[in-house]
């Protein structure tokens, strides 16, 4: 089991974007691929809003996330939203370790 949280992280100005290339150049991002338990902290930018910015990250369990939710990365994090004025909707996902149901492989070019 894995889980994933999608965070979309909206503001103004291109304030999404300037957040997203500093957690990148300050090493953040970095730091949070390297954290125990993590396997994925990418950010991709909707091509309908330029205001929004989408994180899709994913961790092994959830004592990986509170792990990473009680190190010093998560205060970085929260500076710098704040100092961008980022607002932010997410959402959960746990994994179905069976993969997709026999009917949707039909639809799934490998």
């Amino acid at each position: 089991m894995s889980v994933t949280v999608n965070i979309y992280y909206t503001g103004a100005d291109g304030k999404a974007r300037s957040f997203a290339e500093e957690m990148v150049t300050s090493g953040t991002v970095d730091a949070i691929r390297a954290a125990e338990g993590n396997l994925r902290y990418e950010y991709f930018f909707p091509m309908d809003d330029g205001e929004t910015l989408l994180l899709i990250d994913t961790w092994t369990d959830q004592a990986a996330i509170d792990r990473h939710h009680a190190s010093p990365m998560m205060a970085k994090i929260a500076q710098l939203r704040d100092a961008y004025d980022l607002h932010m909707k997410v959402e959960r996902y746990i994994s179905d370790e069976g993969g997709a149901p026999a009917g949707d492989e039909r639809f799934i070019r490998r």
